[in-house]
């Protein structure tokens, strides 16, 4: 049964030490949870991005909770890089499994499917497979000579992400956000923040059901109206362009860091 809690009460839920699934900016991450996971104390996280990361990643590694994190990319989209990822990369203070889009994906369908790998192509030939030594070429058994790639599934101990609104009864809308889907069927439980909390059951209109997320793989939810500021949430609201722009700037040194998200407490 899904449990209805308050923001802070669902970071509490997630353990130090966890694999945390984390969607893309503006895809439904929100921001004002990993702050609520930050001022828990969380330490020591596997991040998983599905399939890139942004400034929940940025926050999390800033803040000395990250300890590895697998992923294709972490940027702030239009406002540069992600500084402390990428402090982090060069002085080696976070493990980096370096991916793909494809790749990651892949390793996630396998574990929504309860098989122990995916087979993906496009690989055979790149730098990436000499940094993944968990990534193996196999010989196609349908095609002798054929060298295909294939990447172990990845289930994530907890995903965290944002949605526009869940009902009384636990579904969760994502809409076409099938890589949220992907993450939650992948992950082993699911702790969602949402705009709102609706009456009707969002599972008996025939026309919206195929986009939301039954209960059955929502343990949580938590009413968090502007959770996914700065970063926006589809079909609700934009990036705060100006406010990604600052954490940016603020954030290319640690003491700039730490100055983000003191006033980011003092403001909520």
């Amino acid at each position: 049964m899904t449990e209805f809690l308050l923001p802070a009460e669902m970071s509490r839920q997630i353990p130090s030490g966890c694999k945390l699934g984390l969607p893309p900016d503006g895809n439904g991450v929100s921001p004002g949870m990993i702050r609520h996971l930050i001022q828990a104390g969380v330490s020591d996280l596997h991040i998983v991005c599905a399939p890139i990361g942004g400034l929940a990643t940025d926050m999390l590694i800033g803040a000395g909770a990250v300890s590895a994190v697998e992923t294709s990319a972490v940027s702030l989209g239009a406002a540069g890089g992600a500084p402390c990822f990428n402090r982090a990369v060069k002085s080696a203070t976070v493990k980096l499994l370096d991916a793909t889009c494809p790749a990651i994906l892949a390793g996630l369908t396998a574990a929504r499917k309860g098989v122990p790998f995916m087979a993906i192509r496009g690989l055979i030939g790149t730098d990436i497979l000499r940094n993944r030594p968990d990534w193996r070429i196999i010989e196609n058994p349908f095609e002798p000579g054929d060298k295909i790639v294939v990447v172990p599934a990845i289930q994530p101990d907890v995903a965290l992400f944002h949605a526009p609104e869940a009902d009384r009864f636990g579904n969760v809308r994502v809409g076409r956000r099938r890589e949220l889907m992907l993450l939650a069927y992948a992950s082993k439980r699911n702790l969602v923040s949402v705009e709102r909390i609706v009456d009707r059951c969002l599972l008996d209109d025939e026309r919206e059901a195929a986009g939301v997320l039954p209960a059955l793989y929502v343990n949580a939810v938590a009413e968090y109206p502007n959770g996914a500021w700065p970063s926006g949430l589809f079909a609700e609201y934009a990036p705060d362009e100006q406010e990604m722009a600052r954490y940016a700037r603020l954030a290319r040194s640690e003491d700039g860091f730490q100055e983000y998200m003191r006033n980011e407490k003092e403001m909520a």
